[in-house]
């Protein structure tokens, strides 16, 4: 998933758009008062998680600073690191830890924001109404992403934050995770609307509708049995609206993982300073953002 941002003018060859952070400009100009501003365009790759704040921020920060562009692209976590570290993109949106080798390859991480993972579920399926009342426990749910179950279970295709959050939640490994294998967040959600028995998992910008706030058409939320009782408690009821599970995630109500941090990463300290001036502006003016967005602010 691609989505050009603001209003530059971009290389299409052969199908594909070529990023390349080798070639990607910023400078700081004086205009006709000697006023500083800033000029060039910045690429970011990675999380599906972050995309669409990441959509706002840039559009927030082209407003600003006119003569900035700025091109996102979503491909998962992974995909965002391994651009990053290749230099074929800035920044990289990722939604998950960074690993050791990637640190020990130069990669630097920014805390941006704040959400989480859920398990999601055909609102038809008949798994649905048991889950009301006792929850998804953390031994259910290996079972379920083992292979011990009914249902017809997804997970994701692609190296990405949510798959790697769901499986440390589950004491396990990506790879691990058994099921279907769907790319990206949209890929995952438009699947459980069409599977009556499906079950799976999103980052919660996909589980929730972004103007309602409810869960998207066709999809509920699994709530979690954090505390291993059997039944979901009065506590536990947050998952209504994307607001009341924002508050939870907020309040340490909702276990981590599968809440987590958001980052935006670099190779190495960066010196464009069109990049320097973006990851001033998302961890300070850009927070106000976040909320409305769907995501709890550092």
């Amino acid at each position: 998933m691609r989505r050009k941002a603001v209003f530059g003018i971009l290389l299409v060859l052969g199908g594909a758009l070529l990023l390349n952070s080798c070639g990607s400009r910023g400078e700081v100009k004086r205009d006709a008062n000697g006023k500083e501003e800033l000029s060039g365009y910045i690429t970011l790759s990675g999380a599906f998680a972050l995309y669409p704040l990441a959509i706002q921020w840039a559009d927030e920060f082209h407003r600003l600073h006119p003569e900035v562009d700025i091109d996102i692209s979503a491909g998962g976590a992974g995909k965002g690191i391994t651009d990053v570290l290749a230099d074929q993109v800035d920044i990289a949106m990722v939604s998950r830890e960074l690993k050791p080798q990637e640190k020990e390859k130069g990669a630097v991480a920014y805390a941006v924001a704040k959400d989480a993972v859920v398990a999601t579920i055909n609102k038809d399926n008949p798994e649905y109404q048991r889950y009301l009342k006792t929850g998804l426990s953390q031994e259910e749910a290996k079972k379920i992403w083992d292979g011990k179950t009914k249902l017809n279970v997804y997970t994701r295709s692609d190296a990405c934050g949510a798959a790697e959050t769901w499986a440390k939640f589950l004491d396990k490994k990506q790879e691990d995770l058994k099921g279907t294998g769907v790319f990206g967040d949209p890929g995952i959600a438009e699947t459980l609307q069409k599977d009556v028995n499906g079950i799976g998992y999103n980052n919660i910008g996909y589980a929730y509708n972004d103007k309602t706030h409810k869960p998207t058409k066709g999809i509920a939320i699994v709530p979690i049995d954090a505390n291993g009782n059997g039944k979901v408690d009065a506590d536990e009821q947050f998952y209504d609206t994307l607001d009341h599970l924002m508050e939870a995630i907020a309040a340490g109500k909702y276990p981590a993982p599968p809440a987590r941090n958001l980052y935006l990463v670099t190779a190495g300290k960066p010196k464009n300073p069109v990049v320097v001036a973006f990851l001033k502006y998302v961890r300070t003016k850009g927070q106000k953002l976040n909320g409305p967005a769907g995501f709890v602010h550092i």
